[in-house]
């Protein structure tokens, strides 16, 4: 399984396999997401005690959960950087960041909008919305100190470091809603028992979570690929993959 593994340390044979995953991840997120969205927003039944404002749910659940689960797939990558020194691990590291801070600010947006015609406010120093801002301030620490070093293995190491510290506060976000008394509901999809939401909202919100769990991927990819071409740009396969590029242009 690690012999396997380990051949995408190679820059190259992770290029190659981002090229081979981003058509498939792509076509399931755009199929997912349409169906998801479609679903939930015009058939899905309106909730007894919200009417239509739940419907944001089918923005906010998704991105709220995978904020976290992409945060552990980062440090997953900064784990795997500092162990085995692996420099595409720190590439995948901070292509990741940035799409995890742009999904943990549309859950905390989402969140705010919600939270107005429920709660009467924009915002209140809930465990769950800090906690939850906390992660951006996370991901923005991340990506500002992978910046800092001219050295990027260096700054994959400093940035890596600071991921893995950081993971503590996803348990935090998760059970927030246990261990204070707040005012954001608790868990609803995630119970062991039963989820707290009936079948016809629970389809398009799970469909969503996948669409939008297969979104992350594609373009986290994708940015993967461009740090890959902008840090290997000597390589002569680099090289030899621009002119091949350029060739077909001028075709």
């Amino acid at each position: 399984m690690f012999m396997w593994l380990h051949q995408y340390a190679k820059t190259e044979a992770a290029y190659s396999l981002c090229n081979r995953l981003i058509p498939w991840f792509a076509a399931i997120s755009m199929g997912c997401l349409v169906t998801g969205t479609v679903w939930g927003l015009l058939f899905a039944p309106s909730d007894y005690q919200q009417g239509d404002a739940f419907r944001i749910i089918y923005i906010h659940v998704p991105a709220a959960m995978l904020s976290m689960s992409t945060y552990i797939a980062m440090a997953v990558a900064a784990l795997v950087g500092l162990v085995w020194q692996w420099r595409t691990a720190f590439m995948a590291m901070i292509a990741i960041a940035p799409v995890g801070a742009a999904v943990t600010f549309i859950a905390l947006f989402t969140g705010a909008a919600w939270g107005k015609p429920m709660w009467g406010a924009w915002w209140v120093w809930d465990a769950r919305l800090t906690s939850e801002l906390i992660l951006l301030f996370l991901y923005c620490g991340v990506i500002a100190l992978y910046c800092a070093f001219d050295d990027k293995q260096q700054a994959g190491k400093a940035a890596g470091v600071m991921a893995l510290v950081g993971v503590v506060n996803v348990p935090v976000i998760h059970f927030s809603v246990q261990w204070w008394n707040t005012l954001h509901q608790g868990a609803t999809i995630t119970r062991l028992d039963k989820p707290a939401i009936a079948t016809q909202m629970l389809w398009p919100l799970l469909i969503n979570i996948v669409g939008m769990a297969a979104f992350i991927f594609t373009i986290s990819c994708v940015r993967l690929k461009n740090e890959i071409i902008r840090r290997e740009q000597r390589r002569p396969w680099v090289q030899q993959l621009v002119h091949s590029n350029e060739a077909k242009n001028e075709l």
